[in-house]
């Protein structure tokens, strides 16, 4: 069986030579070489693409960056440590050589961190100028190291003068109140202004029918005035020496009191419904204007008899916002439910002084004003001028709006608006520092400081549980008191001591803020 099927074994060398093609005479083959394997290589990118080189996190945008300042204040104390962070690994890893004189302010460094793309290997000189370099170079160019032959350290000298430079202090301020009064029965009234701080420090407080004065100084609480229960407080204002105080009442009526003798030296009528805000002029300062539901806003000389002097119409609705410019002073702002803004011009309206002794049965009437801005889409009560810039106004408004805007009030144009997410309730102009403080309603309850005009927000305080509806500046401009329906009032330390002028003896002590104890005691 074996002899009929015979088995082959064939060679298995023989077998791959047989298979394998013929090789021509002369032809070289190509060997294998063995594979080599490299670390993974980064390739050279800008200074600017180091986000996207690394696979950082993009910065968020323009509208999200609003909506998170609204929450979180972009100054803390980890700003700057940041900022150097960034500048050392770019001078470190692209040599970009950046010049040693930084500011550590958050407009700056969002500035740098935005800069524009500069071409691969450029370098940047201490005036800011870009050089520009090859982009394909065979040799890498050798850094500069340390001066000092004896240094040890790998980090370039441009490195080490970045981090010699001596960090700018930044100003903080406290989150927590030093102080709080309780303030029962105040009235949580949007177009009411019922607390006011004068220039001998005495704070004055609106409650029900009654009138309550809070001296900073010795902490004392006195009662002013206590009319009649039918009557309810609904403004007040210090005259500019701070020994007069005005109160407007529901009635329409408006009444002087002498601080100091505590007596009533005059009674106003002319309004037929509540006053629900009032301003002193700084030039003269007799003149007193009122503002009230009547639509209508009535001039007052103090040193008369006379009810008014002048009288402006405007408003549609009630008029709940009044404040008199510093520079120039015969510009007068106003504010009304009608979400209107009109600027006056006392010139135009006063009564002349050489007319004042005359007997004049009708006061001089003006309808046209001199500017009128309608960008606002609610009530206007927030009015604040700036001491530190002629013709510049703030205004804020109500909960349909939630804005603040700025005006010029020599051209009649608006200059810029922001939205704050709240009701805007009030506005004040600090006169040591150009910052503005605003307090909001709906929804936040929050108070605001912002940096003018980069109006990059400087820090937010919370505390209030309803709308913060009042505000007071202290004498020295360095303590505000924010009041809201929840019955309290709250002293916040906001504001840096006016420069080259010492703190007056009367001024609270800012030494005070440091603690975490808040005193809290009753206004009545």
């Amino acid at each position: 069986h074996c002899l009929l099927n015979p088995v082959f074994v064939m060679d298995p060398s023989y077998e791959r030579r047989l298979h394998s093609p013929k090789k021509k005479k002369g032809a070289v083959v190509a060997r294998k070489r063995p594979q080599e394997y490299f670390d993974r290589a980064i390739p050279a990118a800008p200074p600017s693409q180091v986000k996207e080189t690394y696979s950082l996190l993009p910065d968020p945008p323009e509208q999200a960056q609003q909506e998170n300042s609204r929450r979180t204040s972009p100054i803390n104390e980890n700003t700057g440590s940041r900022l150097l962070y960034h500048q050392v690994l770019q001078n470190e890893l692209f040599d970009t050589g950046y010049r040693a004189e930084l500011d550590w302010s958050p407009a700056v460094s969002s500035s740098l961190r935005h800069s524009p793309r500069q071409p691969v290997g450029a370098r940047v000189s201490p005036a800011g100028q870009v050089s520009p370099a090859r982009l394909f170079a065979y040799k890498a160019r050798e850094r500069e190291r340390a001066s000092s032959p004896i240094s040890i350290s790998p980090l370039a000298s441009s490195t080490h003068k970045l981090l010699s430079i001596p960090k700018k202090m930044q100003r903080l301020i406290p989150k927590l109140p030093y102080k709080i009064l309780e303030a029962p029965q105040i009235v949580d009234d949007f177009y009411l202004n019922l607390i006011d701080w004068s220039s001998e420090s005495m704070l004055c407080v609106g409650l029900g029918s009654s009138v309550y004065l809070w001296n900073s100084s010795t902490s004392g609480v006195t009662q002013l005035c206590d009319a009649d229960p039918d009557f309810t407080v609904t403004s007040l204002k210090w005259m500019g020496r701070g020994t007069h105080l005005a109160v407007g009442y529901d009635s329409g009526l408006v009444r002087l009191f002498d601080v100091h003798k505590e007596v009533m030296v005059r009674e106003f009528a002319g309004h037929t419904a509540r006053v629900g805000t009032m301003a002193w002029s700084k030039s003269p300062q007799w003149l007193l204007s009122t503002g009230s539901r009547d639509h209508s806003i009535l001039q007052r000389d103090v040193r008369t008899g006379k009810d008014s002097v002048s009288k402006f119409s405007g408003h549609r609705q009630e008029v709940c916002g009044l404040q008199w410019g510093h520079d120039p002073t015969h510009s007068l702002a106003s504010g009304g439910n009608d979400n209107r803004l009109l600027i006056w011009d006392q010139r135009f309206g006063s009564t002349p002084a050489n007319d004042l002794n005359r007997n004049h049965s009708v006061p001089r009437h003006v309808s046209q004003p001199l500017h009128t801005f309608t960008s606002h889409c609610a009530a206007v009560k927030a009015l604040a001028w700036s001491p530190h810039e002629r013709n510049l106004l703030a205004s804020g408004g109500g909960t349909a709006d939630m804005r603040i805007r700025f005006w010029n009030t020599q051209t009649g144009t608006e200059l810029y608006s922001l939205d704050t997410g709240s009701q805007v309730c009030n506005l004040h102009w600090s006169k040591n520092i150009n910052e503005i403080v605003s307090t909001h309603g709906y929804s936040l309850n929050q108070v605001v400081v912002w940096s003018y005009p980069s109006m990059k927000q400087v820090t937010q305080l919370t505390g209030h549980s309803t709308r913060v509806l009042y505000l007071a500046v202290s004498p020295d401009g360095q303590t505000i008191v924010t009041g809201a329906g929840d019955e309290t009032l709250r002293f916040w330390n906001v504001f840096p001591e006016l420069a080259k002028k010492k703190m007056t003896p009367s001024a609270p002590s800012r030494s005070s803020s440091s603690s975490r104890k808040i005193a809290v005691t009753t206004l009545r």
